[in-house]
């Protein structure tokens, strides 16, 4: 787009941040690199995207044995004891028996006969005032009234009813979640830096020929100023006169803001310093583009909007956590172990060492899991019945795009006309007033009368290549429009 012929004000506005820029005419695609490095939302999106991987990295490592170091110190209200008063009689009676039966046995192998009964009694008699003499009167401790505990405990998962493998499979629908959502981001971007590069182009336009028109108004007063000098022109025609040209040079001054403006809002697209200059001299022509050319099935076209992708992998990640609620009803298995490498004074019910298998399985929860698993299904449901919506929505911007395409098509031709018959109408203006046949007030209005029609002819070119760029976007190939605008395509 860089045919237009009229004089150009070049607009000088920052170096961009980056010193292989410096100077260098910025083409479109120029400010998507830039902003794809320097936009903070970008850097948001991708910092997001980065936690998100981590997190899969994390869920990934599920199925490796956790191994806790514990410590503790315990004091208990009392010892831990062996209550022997609750078991004298057995013991008492169980060793009598024993001691009667062993006499007896050892009788019996030297005579062949059993003892007397008489004399089983009183060794029984004699056997439990033995015991009952030397039994403790007191419940010995077990260990000591307070200790210290430290060891390695290693917990593996062996089975987790799909619960890991659900995390696992969340993590990667969040992290693809993470990329739609930048490349979401990048091309909202980009269709902004398109509106703003778009209307730099022309305001350029714009300027060129306001720097025409006012030259134009600059040389009727003086032309009106001479008449005026000669007495051919009454006074109040050079009064018109300067006060047309006073006005076109305060509309192309506060073209120039509007362009200083456009620029800063342009710089923070970019990420760079609001003062950083930009070189962007390139103006607004009109190049028909083929709608019709562009007719592939919607389904096709969507395939890289990421709004469409974002929305389709809800989908997906309602799916998945459906399959999590479910496994919240199957049973969990552990390899466990566990070794005190601290030992003085344990108790007796605490091993040195132990190895096992756990199996956690909650049985009843009130119906609760059910009740998760019914609205993970909802949410399925929904996530389907939003990707619907935001197909056809898409679908809907795509074909409004296309028709405010053909529309300003149309309307770009009759203004050409238009435009071309203004500049014809202030040429024969001109040609008269300067053989005495028109006023400097006819002049003027035409001059008045041509800047209109290029304000309005290139305000529909401009709605043209905004609604060209919001097709493009649409299609999520913003890199397409970018090489139509820049001559590449």
């Amino acid at each position: 787009m860089k045919q237009f012929p009229a004089i150009i004000i070049p607009i000088i506005l920052a170096v961009p941040a980056y010193a292989q820029d410096a100077g260098k005419e910025l083409s479109l695609k120029d400010c998507y690199r830039i902003a794809r490095q320097g936009n903070i939302v970008v850097q948001q999106a991708q910092h997001s995207l980065k936690a998100r991987e981590y997190s899969l990295q994390a869920n990934n490592r599920a199925y490796f044995p956790k191994v806790d170091v514990l410590a503790g110190y315990n004091y208990l209200v009392k010892p831990l004891e062996i209550n022997l008063q609750q078991v004298k009689n057995g013991v008492v009676d169980g060793s009598s028996a024993q001691a009667v039966n062993t006499a007896n046995e050892v009788f019996h192998q030297i005579t062949g006969q059993d003892l007397p009964q008489a004399v089983k009694d009183k060794i029984s008699t004699t056997t439990k005032s033995i015991l009952n003499t030397a039994y403790p009167d007191y419940n010995p401790a077990l260990a000591k009234q307070s200790y210290f505990t430290a060891g390695v405990f290693v917990r593996q998962p062996i089975y987790m009813g799909g619960k890991i493998a659900s995390a696992q499979e969340l993590a990667r629908t969040n992290v693809k979640a993470g990329e739609f959502n930048q490349q979401l981001v990048e091309k909202e971007l980009t269709f902004g830096i398109s509106a703003q590069y778009l209307r730099i182009l022309y305001l350029n336009t714009i300027l060129s020929h306001e720097a025409i028109i006012l030259k134009a108004f600059e040389k009727n007063k003086a032309y009106a100023a001479s008449l005026k000098k000669n007495q051919i022109l009454p006074p109040y025609l050079l009064n018109w006169a300067n006060v047309s040209y006073t006005q076109a040079a305060n509309r192309y001054a506060n073209l120039q803001l509007d362009k200083q403006n456009a620029i800063l809002e342009l710089n923070k697209l970019l990420g760079q310093p609001l003062n950083t200059p930009l070189v962007i001299n390139d103006t607004l022509e009109y190049n028909r583009y083929d709608i019709a050319s562009s007719d592939a099935p919607a389904e096709v076209q969507l395939d890289n909007n990421a709004t469409y992708r974002l929305v389709a992998n809800a989908t997906d990640q309602a799916k998945v956590a459906v399959k999590a609620t479910r496994s919240l009803s199957l049973p969990n298995i552990f390899a466990i172990g566990n070794v005190n490498v601290y030992q003085k004074d344990l108790p007796v019910t605490i091993p040195p060492w132990m190895v096992g298998v756990e199996l956690q399985w909650n049985i009843f929860d009130g119906f609760s899991r059910v009740k998760r698993t019914r609205a993970s299904e909802q949410l399925v449901e929904e996530a389907k019945l939003a990707a619907e919506n935001t197909k056809t929505n898409l679908e809907l911007r795509l074909a409004v795009a296309k028709n405010k395409m053909q529309s300003l098509q149309n309307e770009v031709a009759s203004l050409d006309s238009a435009r071309q018959q203004a500049r014809l109408t202030t040429v024969l203006i001109t040609d008269r007033m300067e053989n005495q046949l028109s006023s400097v007030k006819d002049v003027n209005d035409a001059l008045l009368m041509e800047e209109e029609m290029e304000k309005i002819y290139y305000t529909a070119v401009l709605g043209y290549y905004l609604a060209m760029a919001e097709y493009w976007n649409v299609l999520g190939t913003p890199e397409e429009f970018a090489a139509y605008i820049d001559g590449t395509k």
